[in-house]
């Protein structure tokens, strides 16, 4: 049986954690969450790394990172690399970035934004305090998502609701491909508004691998558009993905706000146990009709709520 070590972050487990929902089995001591699919077990710790096992080990790990350099992979004996690795000179000149916000709550849309920032202006977003939007507060990331709207910098957001959500994962789009035609619409938007101006190259926050992405868009008979990059914590090396990452979560706090005012109700963040209760509040008043309005259905919160 092959394994495969990821190292990651306390907020990628989350997106991991809410990915396999309804997979999830008791966990070991010292673990996060254990789920077990059809063909591969995964254990997440509370030290960052993320145990992937089972006959499908590898293609399973490489949906979410490459492995911890300092972790034996009986699958590989290098760490795998791929051909769209950004040069280092894309971070220094015109370009544009895309990431995404909301895919591991259980309330509210996803939003994807790419932005396209240029080399002259790449002092000002860092004094504007432009960065990986994981390291400030919404009201940090508000502020600044403002900043960036008034300066005119070019942008593009996509916003996939809720209801849309669960009709295309019923369809089985798998979130994955849900984040990749988001993200590939964005970029598409945007390059049509900066024209006749042509980016130095677009880097997307790396969800997958590059293979697995491009499927996702042949499906939906698509094409990867020209000197696209994929990396993983983009946004602590490219300003533009940082923007993309500011403005995405900025509007999903937006959402969130309109859903609850809507509601009547605070929706909470996340996936936690708070998240259940409120579902289930939502389920007792209104039904799980509404509910479908407000929340990702697939999500084991759904299911939590219920017994509630």
């Amino acid at each position: 049986m092959s394994h495969v070590v990821l190292k990651l972050s306390a907020e990628k487990i989350k997106e991991l954690e809410a990915h396999y929902q309804s997979n999830l089995k008791e966990a070991p001591t010292g673990a996060i969450f254990a789920a077990k699919t059809g063909n591969s077990s995964i254990t997440a710790y509370k030290s960052g790394k993320v145990l992937f096992q089972g006959k499908a080990a590898e293609e399973e790990a490489a949906k979410w990172g490459t492995p911890d350099v300092g972790a034996k992979s009986a699958t590989t004996s290098k760490k795998p690399t791929h051909d769209y690795a950004p040069p280092s000179s894309l971070f220094t000149s015109s370009h544009i970035g895309s990431d995404e916000a909301g895919t591991g709550d259980y309330f509210g849309p996803i939003t994807v934004a790419a932005a396209y920032v240029t080399k002259e202006q790449i002092p000002l977003l860092k004094e504007l305090g432009v960065q990986d939007s994981k390291n400030l507060n919404d009201e940090k990331i508000t502020v600044i998502a403002k900043d960036l709207v008034r300066m005119k910098l070019p942008y593009s957001l996509v916003i996939l609701h809720n209801e849309k959500y669960n009709q295309v994962q019923l369809n089985g789009w798998s979130q994955g491909k849900m984040k990749t035609m988001l993200h590939h619409t964005a970029i598409n938007k945007l390059l049509k508004k900066i024209a006749p101006e042509q980016p130095k190259g677009i880097l997307i926050d790396q969800f997958s691998e590059p293979h697995f992405y491009q499927n996702h868009l042949r499906s939906e008979k698509e094409k990867l558009q020209e000197k696209v990059y994929f990396m993983t914590k983009a946004e602590s090396f490219s300003i533009a993905v940082a923007a993309g990452s500011i403005i995405a979560r900025a509007s999903f706090v937006k959402e969130m706000d309109k859903l609850s005012d809507q509601l009547g109700i605070s929706l909470p963040k996340g996936a936690s146990k708070k998240v259940d209760q409120v579902a289930a509040t939502i389920l007792k008043k209104h039904g799980k009709q509404e509910l479908a309005r407000y929340a990702k259905m697939h999500f084991a919160n759904t299911q939590k709520a219920m017994k509630y």
